[in-house]
């Protein structure tokens, strides 16, 4: 009996071509304008606007890995950085002494909030723009549909993820 090899249809591969292709440029794009902008990459743009939006702009750091999809290594290493230039700080954890907490310093908070205005011009540039409305509200359900197979346990990413891992603590206390 013959293997026969899986197969898209044409409207199945160029919907799957164009979302990998965004896939690959976007990012590049994200991480050039905050370079340019705000000398931030946007994976440092992301973690200094959870803790803006955190509950004493403060989180612990497997809480932070989390929320940005990052290893812990990776954000301690992106924290021991950020850091350096004085915009988050190191704190222990009360509730834990095996944990760290990472605080948002008033230069960092003062960093992020600079940096927002010209990434959200970029963004809109090169996405929102682009569509009307009825496209970003159909984007955005594609996007859940998509996010619901690749995070099953939703533990979110962003902002929407800090806000659940602090019900989540919240409930548990």
């Amino acid at each position: 009996m013959a293997w026969t090899v899986p197969r898209m249809d044409e409207v199945e591969s160029d919907a799957w071509l164009q979302l990998v292709t965004i896939l690959e440029l976007l990012p590049p794009s994200l991480d050039a304008q905050l370079q340019q902008d705000s000398q931030l990459t946007h994976f440092e743009f992301m973690v200094l606007s959870l803790l803006r939006f955190a509950p004493g702009q403060v989180m612990q750091a497997k809480e932070l890995a989390t929320s940005t999809n990052a290893t812990l290594p990776r954000l301690s290493h992106v924290v021991s950085r950020l850091a350096d230039r004085g915009v988050v700080e190191r704190l222990p954890c009360p509730g834990d002494k095996r944990a760290t907490n990472v605080h948002l310093t008033d230069a960092g908070r003062r960093a992020v909030v600079r940096a927002t205005s010209s990434h959200i011009d970029h963004v809109r540039r090169l996405v929102i723009d682009r569509l009307t409305r009825e496209e970003l509200t159909a984007l955005a359900g594609i996007g859940a549909k998509i996010t619901a197979v690749l995070d099953p346990n939703n533990r979110g990413f962003g902002p929407a993820a800090s806000a659940h891992a602090i019900d989540e603590a919240g409930s548990s206390a």
